[in-house]
């Protein structure tokens, strides 16, 4: 619960509680390279995976310091020059986690959503916690783009293989999420925040056994700026706040869900910090998590992210990865921070 007590504690006004402020503009790491020749990185690309022993540099080079459009112009003139498919010939020559995160960044982003929610429910055991982070700081456009991927590239229906996988409380919270029908208005409705706040408070706190339809009812069609103004009036009801309260009386899965879902309102920064952080503490680095959010991210908020990592941690994002990753992963994560 530091994250949430750091946001509080470092967020407050005479208001009380006060979200990330909404801003406009780019925060990605990753710019379009404005000199770019697919052509010409097709034939460097294929040189480095001809080279006796790959060479790895280049391909850091060319893949993580171009745009996601780019790199889908590079794998078709990969293909028309060479008549080979781009992914395929890196999977060959490359390995390991270096590997992954290459052929995450030849995916479009619907494709790379839709890829890691696939194998997150592929064979015996599911990893939750994937399919609570994406489902729960997607938008409706991107959560209908990633549905259309998957039926596409697996020929299945996302809800359909969530029903397999998933069952209680969590199913219904993740199926609603699916929807893509979610608020995102960025205007409060004070009158239904003032609601929303009581009808949570009596649907847990204030009773014995939790209402869990309320809690997601609510949670997952509110759009993130009603959210935070339902969690400022919350706190006239309870003095421990709706986190706290969600923490005493849920657990599990369904716990990190709406969890994921509240701290991605508050500040969906801090979460996705929050996130990298985790990944490599103690012993072993998690480098599926770092790999996913740094990739998806990286042309979208990668620069907040390592703000908010600086200012919940005292050290910079680049500063950790350094120490708890190495050789080309090391390169290559480093590079999509914006570290030339």
């Amino acid at each position: 619960m530091a994250f949430l007590k750091k946001l509080f504690e470092q967020q407050k006004d005479d208001t009380g509680f006060r979200p990330a402020p909404f801003e406009t503009g780019y925060f990605g790491t990753v710019k379009a390279d404005p000199n770019f020749n697919a052509q010409n990185d097709a034939a460097k690309l294929k040189k480095a995976i001809e080279t006796k022993g790959v060479d790895e540099a280049t391909i850091v080079e060319v893949i993580a310091k171009r745009s996601n459009a780019q790199r889908q112009q590079i794998k078709a003139a990969y293909q028309q020059s060479a008549g080979k498919d781009l992914a395929a010939d890196l999977k060959k020559a490359l390995k390991s986690d270096f590997e992954e995160v290459v052929l995450a960044l030849l995916l479009t982003p619907p494709e790379y959503d839709a890829f890691e929610m696939k194998r997150a429910m592929k064979g015996a055991g599911t990893s939750e916690a994937v399919l609570n982070e994406i489902l729960g700081t997607r938008s409706n456009k991107e959560i209908t783009a990633l549905k259309n991927s998957y039926k596409e590239v697996y020929g299945e229906l996302l809800e359909e293989n969530i029903k397999s996988d998933i069952k209680g409380d969590l199913e219904t919270t993740l199926l609603a999420l699916c929807k893509a029908t979610r608020s995102e208005d960025r205007n409060i409705d004070d009158g239904m925040a003032k609601s929303d706040a009581k009808a949570l408070f009596e649907a847990g706190e204030n009773r014995i056994g939790t209402v869990c339809s309320v809690l997601i009812d609510i949670l997952t069609n509110r759009s993130e700026a009603q959210l935070c103004k339902i969690l400022q009036y919350y706190g006239q009801f309870s003095k421990d706040g709706l986190a706290k309260d969600l923490e005493g009386e849920l657990s599990g899965n369904f716990e990190d869900c709406l969890m994921t879902l509240v701290k991605s309102a508050l500040n969906k920064h801090a979460y996705f910090a929050e996130r990298l952080k985790l990944a490599m503490k103690g012993l072993g680095t998690d480098t599926d998590t770092l790999t996913r959010i740094l990739v998806s991210r990286s042309e979208i908020d990668l620069l907040k992210i390592m703000q908010e990592y600086k200012r919940m941690y005292g050290k910079s994002l680049q500063e950790d990865l350094l120490k708890e990753t190495k050789g080309d992963y090391e390169k290559i994560v480093l590079a999509l921070c914006g570290t030339p």
